[in-house]
């Protein structure tokens, strides 16, 4: 009996962290950063508030993990592709925008966002984990793109080329339409996603003919 049972709470246990992130998910959804209390945390996820800082020593930190679940897979997904990516750079563009749109603008990924746009200024912590983790890591993969179409001759040199944080530009209206205005006027996904891919594309693509 002894050895049966020390495997489910050692499950329970190895999913604590997780679980106690989504927690943290849905009150800041509900609350925002400064009113979400860790007491109601750890009340949502069933467990003590002090098994809370076994994990995450605090709220800053407990927000952090929650970026980090939502951003890091979707942006190393893509960079281990960019590695050794066979096809054209508006391919390897297209992956990557599909992937944001899918993962961070049509997922609660989006309430994270919502958070540091309304409360970042006041609490640094949560905009620097925001920028660490996702601003800094998806502009490094975008530079890298970019600047590989326009390598190739696939992209033409220009304003959007040099600073390629514009490309995700329409992503950040897509969440925050999504975020705010759904209710009011609601606007599929698929039309945001090929919009925006519309817009990026036909913006970077160098015209005919001219290709190294």
């Amino acid at each position: 009996m002894t050895d049966g049972s020390a495997k489910p709470r050692r499950r329970r246990k190895e999913a604590r962290p997780a679980e106690i992130i989504e927690a943290g998910l849905a009150e800041f959804a509900e609350k925002g950063f400064a009113a979400t209390r860790l007491d109601d945390v750890a009340a949502r996820a069933g467990i003590a508030k002090g098994t809370i800082y076994r994990y995450f020593p605090s709220k800053e930190a407990l927000f952090e993990a929650a970026l980090i679940s939502r951003v890091a897979p979707m942006l190393d997904g893509v960079e281990a592709v960019l590695a050794d990516y066979p096809g054209s750079s508006a391919d390897l563009l297209r992956l990557l925008l599909e992937r944001v749109h899918r993962e961070l603008v049509d997922s609660d990924a989006r309430i994270l966002m919502r958070v540091i746009i309304a409360e970042g200024s006041r609490f640094p912590a949560i905009a620097e984990a925001h920028y660490t983790h996702s601003i800094a890591k998806g502009r490094a993969i975008l530079e890298r793109i970019v600047a590989r179409g326009v390598a190739k001759g696939e992209f033409r040199p220009g304003a959007a080329a040099d600073l390629p944080m514009v490309v995700i530009a329409p992503a950040l209206m897509a969440a925050i339409w999504r975020t705010v205005f759904e209710p009011i006027a609601p606007i599929p996904p698929e039309r945001f996603l090929a919009a925006h891919l519309d817009l990026v594309l036909h913006g970077l693509m160098a015209p005919e003919g001219s290709g190294s």
